[in-house]
């Protein structure tokens, strides 16, 4: 799924492409960086995993996209959304490089995303945060969302049952 860029003050969000799949296999299977999402980080690449990657800035279903600052071009995160069927709804996902954490690029990125939906005419956007990861929470709460359910989600790799928010946020 394609759209066009996204801009913040500082973040153009685009489309994810071939060339950005190291990019994003660093932030994702990085043990700390991924450490809130239900893939497990792996130590070593598989040729098929890469080509998987490779491939999302075609997927049909959901819009994979890369977070750059405007000011240096540099990648700084990956973020995604997949609308429902009937397209009443978005959820969405986002991760940032920790090099760039703890600096507002995960509210930009989130607020560009709703932004996006609210121009679509999507009428609510949802997203879903480990129990224990405080820095999105916060994120979720900046961003005006509010937890409607509480679920538990697989860590794959290490087969650990992990707990999860689900957040809501009306447009």
């Amino acid at each position: 799924m394609k759209i066009t860029n996204l801009e913040t003050k500082n973040l153009r969000i685009r489309g994810f492409l071939k060339s950005d799949a190291l990019f994003a296999i660093g932030i994702w299977n990085d043990e700390e960086m991924g450490q809130y999402l239900a893939d497990a980080a792996m130590k070593t690449i598989d040729p098929s995993y890469l080509k998987l990657i490779e491939s999302l800035g075609e997927d049909k279903t959901c819009c994979y996209l890369i977070s750059e600052l405007k000011s240096t071009n540099e990648k700084i995160g990956t973020c995604s959304f997949i609308p429902s069927l009937n397209n009443e709804s978005f959820d969405i996902a986002y991760c940032v490089h920790k090099k760039y954490q703890n600096k507002g690029y995960a509210t930009e990125m989130v607020n560009a995303l709703v932004l996006y939906a609210k121009d679509k005419g999507i009428q609510k956007v949802t997203a879903t945060v480990d129990i224990e990861n405080t820095a999105s929470k916060r994120v979720m709460e900046k961003c005006g969302f509010q937890i409607i359910d509480q679920g538990m989600y697989l860590k794959r790799g290490k087969l650990e049952n992990r707990l999860d928010y689900k957040y809501i946020l009306y447009l």
